[in-house]
């Protein structure tokens, strides 16, 4: 029942005036958060957007997407691992990561929120490059001892990680700017 009833309030959503607008800020706010990455150098699977959805190749950055989702969520920012197209690595520790922006779309951001939310993840991955070359390096191991071992102190210490403890300060400022209604 509460499928059907999920279903009844999705289609009464979409039936409305308005839904159009909000389905195409969803777009909008997808094609300027693809843009101001791919600005910074990172790889746009399918070069770009044409919906939702952002998928991202990592490969270039030289981290995985299990560790980028991870520390991005320690920074207020929420994104999925995935797998790339070509992937060499497990699908535990893909090379790619997902970002979507009806969320933010339904909080009223928009294209000039988008560039915060693209700094935000640029600025975390960039941190990250950093730690991952130098102390993470375990992570993935084949050595499952040395994975588990290098995936608990990468957790404890990135929830500590002052500059990403500063970006999820902002994260919240923003997102204090546009409640959930």
């Amino acid at each position: 029942m509460e499928n059907i009833a999920a279903l009844t309030i999705a289609l009464t959503e979409a039936s409305t005036p308005g839904f159009g607008t909000y389905a195409k800020q969803i777009v909008i706010n997808a094609k300027a958060l693809a843009t101001y990455l791919s600005f910074n150098n990172y790889h746009l699977i399918g070069g770009g957007t044409e919906n939702h959805m952002i998928w991202i190749d990592l490969t270039n950055k030289g981290i995985d997407g299990w560790s980028a989702a991870w520390a991005l969520e320690y920074a207020g920012i929420i994104a999925n691992r995935q797998t790339v197209p070509g992937e060499k690595r497990s699908p535990y520790y893909p090379s790619g990561l997902r970002l979507g922006t009806p969320a933010v779309t339904t909080r009223g951001m928009k294209e000039g929120e988008m560039l915060l939310i693209a700094q935000w993840i640029n600025n975390v991955i960039s941190n990250l490059q950093y730690s991952m070359s130098n102390k993470y390096k375990d992570i993935g191991s084949d050595d499952k001892k040395k994975d588990q071992v290098a995936r608990k102190h990468f957790k404890l210490e990135m929830k500590e990680d002052k500059k990403l403890l500063e970006t999820a300060g902002e994260v919240k400022e923003l997102c204090r700017k546009f409640p959930v209604k």
